[in-house]
């Protein structure tokens, strides 16, 4: 009797002592992590958020305020005005600018990589894998390495200072990439799915763009978010070969309110909002899709 009592006995405390080491690894396996994760997104987030609020303030309340909330007398809409101030700088057309490049750049992207990444995913030619390899270097290799002959090239065909230039040369860039994922995702496909669409009497750009196409929705969002972040945010060829005042993109605008020993603060900041928000609204709007498409299709094997 006296055994079995103290069994009774020790069963609950043996129990509780499970219940604690359980909670010890989720604590340890999931709320570390978790805790690293919100202090990198901090650490991301903070000059971010910090430069949307002081966009709304004042020169002078920028640096006596500058963690404080545009509320009240801190608000202020003098960053903006003077952005849109046409004796200051046409902001409206730069980013009318930036918008045509960007939007132009991502179709075609989207357009000619799913293409390319449908004949080497779906058809065995001589050469097929390494013309694939091939494809993938650009993906390591910096388009900036060719900047001298662009610009040569540019100039023989009468480009410079256009926005064409900057569209070609985007599409150039982005290209090695959007095939990369694209190619990924289109050899997960069943091929039983398009022998079923040719015996049905579906033409190759019928099963292309009707059945391959919204299959890989995923990966063509991961290719857009991808295209659109380093096309938008990019100084390096719209100040080289797209400096003129008609066809200066957002980005290079920002650098109006930047002089050599004077920064116009509340404009800088006010410029700096409007050519981050689209790059915000974007990511916000495609990461599920982005994230999904990272993980389900670029990184298989």
């Amino acid at each position: 009797m006296t055994t079995k009592i103290t069994a009774l006995q020790g069963q609950p405390a043996k129990s509780r002592s499970d219940i604690w080491q359980t909670l010890n690894r989720l604590l340890i396996g999931s709320a570390l992590p978790h805790a690293i994760l919100l202090f990198y997104t901090f650490l991301a987030m903070f000059p971010i958020v910090l430069t949307i609020i002081n966009s709304f303030k004042e020169r002078k309340n920028i640096f006596a305020h500058p963690y404080a909330l545009p509320l009240g007398n801190l608000f202020s809409l003098s960053g903006y005005q003077l952005v849109f101030n046409p004796d200051r700088a046409n902001t409206g057309l730069y980013l009318q600018n930036s918008l045509i490049v960007t939007v132009s750049t991502i179709v075609a992207v989207i357009l000619f990589g799913a293409m390319a990444a449908y004949a080497l995913s779906e058809y065995q030619f001589p050469g097929n894998r390494w013309l694939g390899l091939y494809m993938s270097i650009g993906i390591m290799i910096p388009i900036r390495l060719g900047t001298v002959g662009i610009i040569k090239i540019c100039t023989a065909l009468g480009l410079t200072g256009t926005l064409q230039s900057l569209i070609l040369i985007y599409i150039a860039q982005n290209l090695p990439l959007a095939i990369f994922i694209l190619s990924q995702f289109m050899r997960d496909l069943p091929r039983e799915l398009k022998d079923a669409a040719r015996v049905d009497g579906a033409s190759e750009y019928h099963i292309f763009f009707r059945l391959v196409l919204p299959l890989v929705r995923p990966g063509i969002a991961s290719v857009a978010v991808f295209t659109m972040i380093p096309t938008w945010n990019d100084l390096w060829f719209p100040l080289i070969l797209a400096s003129q005042e008609e066809t200066r993109t957002v980005t290079l605008g920002v650098q109006m309110f930047t002089g050599q020993f004077l920064k116009d603060w509340t404009a800088l900041l006010a410029a700096l909002t409007l050519a981050m928000l689209p790059v915000l609204i974007i990511y916000a709007l495609f990461s599920r899709q982005m994230i999904r498409g990272l993980t389900s299709g670029a990184v298989k094997q």
